[in-house]
């Protein structure tokens, strides 16, 4: 995306439903009980600070966003109770965070295979596999056998595509013949820098605004595979403002940085496919690609394509991700996984900025 800086263009730069609790008191409620608090109706950014609040005796959270409301899983009433208090939805689900992360574990040791990806996924309470169309043959015997050695705690999905980090030839942030886009401008130390994908940085060590055009920064530090963030110093007097370039002749301002919820609506912007929208649907998502494993990622639906890569995930004023990759295209759809840019501005001592 860019996020300007460059002078030659503008600075534009977990279940399928809900369940319904039965009561099961075998005694009369007295006239006068007091009924249940209402969840409280809360923004995506609430949501999430929320969510944070409520992680012990819990199986995972997303928001609802059309009853703006935070929805926690729980096994338990004495956790339903606790959630109902804080003002959220309680929904009783079957399987434990703790019994989801067990199964991760198990995808991790017996089945990282190139071409897979799975996070849990608290709408289905379920650890969701996918496998792309590479993965094929004895690969898929072994994946099927894990998967379903895992029992209901998993499920497996097949994609059309390919997963692969998006990136390629032509114009936008350019270093070494590959193109890329750039995320978040940030300042470390009271510099300027500006943040991208790490397999961009890994391979090109100075970066241009132009295909051949003169430095306006250098890769200082870079990340990939493990994680997929790199961070790179201006080394040109280059406009660096704290915005997002939403092709169409404005830009969104960015104020800070924050972390993404499972349920919230948010905007991906880069130089290949410029802005799409979607929906995140896991967090702490592993993909192993050709390359290696990332983890820790931000599972969305949101299309991209190479080039994208490195681009900005934001929803409103707030830094959420990096593109990393994913499998699929903005013509037919697809599924695209960001690095989130909490913890590459952590990695590196920066600030949105």
């Amino acid at each position: 995306m860019k996020h300007r800086r460059i002078p030659k263009r503008r600075a534009a730069l977990a279940g399928a439903g809900v369940l319904a609790l039965a009561a099961s008191a075998t005694f009369a409620l007295s006239a006068n009980a007091s009924p249940a608090p209402e969840p409280l109706s809360l923004t995506p950014a609430a949501a999430g600070k929320l969510a944070a609040q409520l992680t012990d005796g819990t199986a995972g959270s997303y928001y609802d966003a059309k009853a703006k409301k935070l929805v926690v899983n729980v096994v338990d009433e004495a956790a339903a109770d606790t959630v109902r208090a804080k003002g959220a939805e309680p929904r009783v689900v079957q399987h434990t965070l703790a019994q989801l992360n067990d199964a991760r574990q198990t995808l991790k040791s017996k089945a990282t295979i190139p071409g897979t990806s799975w996070g849990i996924d608290p709408r289905s309470n379920k650890v969701v596999v996918t496998a792309d169309r590479t993965v094929k043959g004895a690969k898929l015997a072994k994946l099927t056998k894990v998967v379903d050695g895992l029992g209901s705690k998993v499920q497996l999905h097949r994609s059309k595509g390919e997963f692969k980090p998006f990136i390629a030839g032509g114009d936008a942030i350019w270093g070494s013949g590959s193109r890329c886009s750039l995320g978040f401008n940030v300042v470390k130390d009271g510099q300027p820098y500006f943040l991208t994908a790490g397999h961009c940085g890994n391979p090109v060590k100075s970066w241009s605004d132009s295909q051949g055009g003169g430095e306006i920064g250098a890769t200082e530090e870079s990340s990939f595979p493990g994680n997929d963030y790199a961070l790179v110093k201006y080394t040109a007097d280059t406009d660096h403002p704290s915005a997002v370039d939403l092709y169409n002749g404005s830009t969104q301002e960015i104020s800070g940085a924050a972390e993404a919820t499972v349920g919230e609506k948010v905007q991906r912007s880069g130089s290949t496919t410029q802005v799409h929208d979607g929906t995140v649907k896991a967090l702490n998502a592993s993909v192993n690609y050709q390359e290696g494993t990332v983890d820790g990622l931000i599972q969305t639906d949101v299309c991209a394509e190479p080039g994208d890569s490195g681009g900005a995930l934001f929803a409103g004023d707030k830094a959420l991700g990096l593109t990393s990759g994913g499998s699929g295209d903005c013509s037919s759809g697809g599924e695209t996984f960001f690095q989130p840019v909490t913890e590459a501005l952590e990695a590196y001592g920066a600030q949105i900025g």
